[in-house]
């Protein structure tokens, strides 16, 4: 359709109906070749063909929509020597390109930081880019602020 835009939302998987998520679990089946055929993934997920066609052009994975855009996350870390620089240095080991850092003066033992990733060239998932920042020692926060 001419001049249709979408409009997406991130949303908490545990609030979804039950067809949505098993949709989500088919389309994955199929795009990893566990299963070669839509029948083949509905009868597996335990879903049915009509709702599988209602929903597939709507539902797919949070890395899916974010690969090739810029995702902008707000961190807040705190003030220790050598934790924004193991921030930087994961990002880069998935290989993730910082566009830009954004870093206020420390307060009260804590930093805010905000960095803009473009997430094309990734080597993972932008889902485990965020588990993974949040696995480092001294983030206490991450937050996804934009994404284009």
């Amino acid at each position: 359709m001419v001049g249709k835009t979408n409009d997406f939302l991130i949303v908490s998987k545990d609030i979804l109906p039950e067809a949505i998520l098993k949709t989500a679990r088919a389309k994955e089946l199929l795009v990893k070749g566990d299963v070669y055929t839509i029948n083949d993934a509905v009868e597996k997920v335990g879903l049915s063909r009509s709702a599988y066609y209602k929903y597939k052009d709507g539902v797919f994975p949070f890395y899916e929509a974010s690969r090739e855009r810029i995702l902008t996350i707000s961190l807040i870390l705190e003030n220790k020597a050598g934790v924004l620089s193991h921030v930087l240095n994961f990002i880069a080991s998935l290989k993730g390109n910082v566009l830009t850092i954004n870093q206020g003066i420390p307060l009260q033992g804590i930093a805010n930081v905000s960095i803009s990733v473009e997430t094309a060239g990734m080597a993972d998932t932008p889902e485990n880019l965020l588990s993974g920042l949040g696995n480092i020692s001294g983030v206490r926060k991450i937050e996804i602020i934009g994404q284009t």
